[in-house]
């Protein structure tokens, strides 16, 4: 656990750096501790993990997506008002439950996506490291995105899909939808039911990698070794 607190203390550490002031801070280091390319990435390898494990592995539990209002999936904002409309005739239940539906079955395509991110993970190179460690507050957010999207969608969709035949949620929700886009001056809605949810899993994945990721750079409370205090020093 210290290691993976250093490694995160690092990686915040990096991003305020230039790289000849990482490499002073390399030549500043206690005797006999030496950070060549190889553990610059596997240092940032870490730290990714253990966001991935920390914030996407709460993702998969029951209410995963349902209680957590960053993630959270409602309707199409096109159609909140037939969710509104049930709550104000007393069938706030009824919505409720059509609303689980959707997270539900986020919640269980989650469980595809750690294998993905692990394997794009072991791919990053030092080049990458440096990029990321050194890019924008979101980097290693759009790495990931850009490295696990496609993959990520592909397995997502067929457990969505089977998560809403089981309910019929399916045929429901396309017979809903095609008739609401049939209403004259009524903007469009996709009416595939599994695209929409799998595209709002992707996102409230993506959301809480980017959650843990701004931790990792901001939050600088584990100086808990002379070396992190010592690093952190040039910051200060």
């Amino acid at each position: 656990m210290k290691i993976i607190k250093s490694v995160g203390t690092f990686f915040m550490m990096l991003t305020l750096l230039s790289c000849a002031e990482l490499q002073q801070v390399v030549n500043q280091l206690p005797n006999g501790t030496t950070l060549g390319n190889e553990e610059i990435a596997n240092g940032l390898r870490a730290a990714l993990n253990n966001g991935i494990d920390k914030q996407v592995g709460k993702l998969t539990q029951t209410d995963g997506f349902y209680k957590n209002q960053l993630v959270k999936i409602l309707l199409p904002e096109e159609l909140q008002k037939v969710d509104k409309t049930l709550r104000d005739i007393g069938l706030g239940n009824l919505a409720d439950e059509g609303l689980k539906v959707l997270n539900r079955a986020a919640e269980n395509a989650v469980s595809e996506a750690t294998p993905i991110f692990i394997n794009a993970i072991k791919g990053i190179t030092f080049n990458d490291a440096k990029s990321i460690l050194l890019g924008t507050d979101n980097a290693a957010t759009t790495y990931l995105t850009q490295t696990t999207k496609t993959e990520l969608y592909n397995k997502f969709n067929p457990v969505i899909k089977s998560s809403f035949r089981k309910v019929g949620a399916d045929k429901i929700w396309s017979s809903l939808i095609n008739k609401y886009n049939s209403i004259p001056l009524t903007a469009n809605v996709n009416p595939d039911l599994t695209d929409y949810v799998t595209n709002k899993a992707l996102d409230g994945v993506y959301t809480m990698i980017a959650v843990e990721e701004k931790e990792i750079r901001t939050k600088i409370s584990s100086r808990t070794t002379a070396l992190l205090q010592k690093v952190f020093a040039l910051q200060d």
